[in-house]
C-alpha cells in the first residue's frame, strides 16, 4: 500500500495512479462527478452511460476518462462494458455501481412494470456487473462501491418512492453478501449512501420551496448536500485508505438518518 509520511507516521494515500475504474451512470448527476474525481486521482475511468454527447464532453474535459455508451438494462451492453475495460487495461480495480432511476413517488401510481424497470437498473445491473468483474481471472485487490441511498435505510414518507427504496435497500444487502463471499479474495465491497444532494434527479424537489424547506428542516445540517461533498467518501472507498473495510455502508447525509 502506497503511503506518505507525516511526522514519522505513514498515512494511506487516496491516489489511484495506474488503476482502472468503471463508473456507471456517468453521463450526468453524481456519476459524472464520480468519474471526474477518480480520473483526477490518477485512475483510467471507463465512464458508462446512455447519453453519448455528455460522455464525450466529459472525456474531452477530463484526461483519463474513456466514454462507453451503453444501456445497463441490456445484458449484452453490461458484458461489453466489463470486457472492454478489462481487455484494454488488463484488469478492473474499482467498480462504481452508480446508475439508477427513480420510479414513481406514490405506490398507487407505481405499476409492477415500473418497479421491475427500477430493479433492473438499480439492482440487477449492479449484481451483474459485480459478478462479471469479480469473475475476471486473477482479479484481486478490487474495490466495488455500490451507490445506495439514505432511502435504503430509512423511510422518507410522505415523499414516497417504494420501488426506489426497495432497490436501494436490496443493494445494501447485496453489498454485505458479496463482501462475505469475496473477502478471502481481497475484493472489498462497500456501499455509499448519500442523502439529499443537488443533482438532476432532485431538481424538482429543491426547485419547490416547500420541498427545499422539508429537506432543510429534517437534515441536521439544515441544507442539502453539494456533489463535491461526496468526493472524500468516494476516494476513501475506492483507494487503499479503506483497505481493511468491507461490507459496510458509508452514509453521507448531513445527519438525515440520525434523527
Amino acid at each position: 500500500m502506497s503511503a506518505e509520511v507525516v511526522e514519522g507516521v505513514e498515512l494511506p494515500t487516496f491516489r489511484l495512479d495506474g488503476r482502472t475504474a468503471v463508473v456507471t451512470g456517468a453521463s450526468g448527476g453524481l456519476g459524472q462527478r464520480f468519474a471526474q474525481v477518480l480520473a483526477n486521482a490518477g485512475a483510467t475511468v471507463y465512464a458508462a452511460g446512455r447519453r453519448t454527447d455528455r460522455l464525450e464532453a466529459l472525456a474531452a474535459a477530463t484526461p483519463g476518462v474513456v466514454p462507453i455508451t451503453c444501456d445497463l438494462s441490456s445484458g449484452e451492453d453490461r458484458a461489453r462494458l466489463i470486457e472492454t475495460a478489462s481487455q484494454e487495461s488488463g484488469r478492473i480495480d474499482v467498480l462504481v455501481n452508480n446508475a439508477g432511476v427513480p420510479g414513481e413517488l406514490h405506490i398507487e401510481d407505481e405499476s409492477t412494470e415500473v418497479v421491475q424497470e427500477v430493479l433492473q437498473i438499480n439492482l440487477v445491473s449492479a449484481f451483474d456487473l459485480a459478478k462479471r468483474a469479480g469473475e475476471l481471472q486473477g482479479t484481486t485487490d478490487m474495490a466495488i462501491i455500490n451507490i445506495s441511498s439514505v432511502l435504503g435505510l430509512v423511510s422518507t414518507a410522505p415523499l414516497g418512492g417504494a420501488g426506489y427504496a426497495a432497490s436501494k435497500g436490496a443493494l445494501i444487502a447485496l453489498t454485505r453478501e458479496l463482501a462475505g463471499q469475496w473477502g478471502h479474495r481481497g475484493i472489498r465491497v462497500n456501499a455509499l449512501a448519500p442523502g439529499w444532494f443537488h443533482t438532476e434527479m432532485t431538481e424538482d424537489l429543491f426547485g419547490d420551496p416547500a420541498g427545499a424547506k422539508w429537506v432543510n428542516r429534517n437534515t441536521m445540517l439544515s441544507r442539502g448536500g453539494s456533489p463535491e461533498e461526496l468526493d472524500g467518501a468516494l476516494l476513501f472507498l475506492a483507494s487503499q485508505a479503506s483497505s481493511y473495510m468491507t461490507g459496510q455502508v458509508l452514509v453521507v447525509d448531513g445527519g438525515w438518518s440520525a434523527r
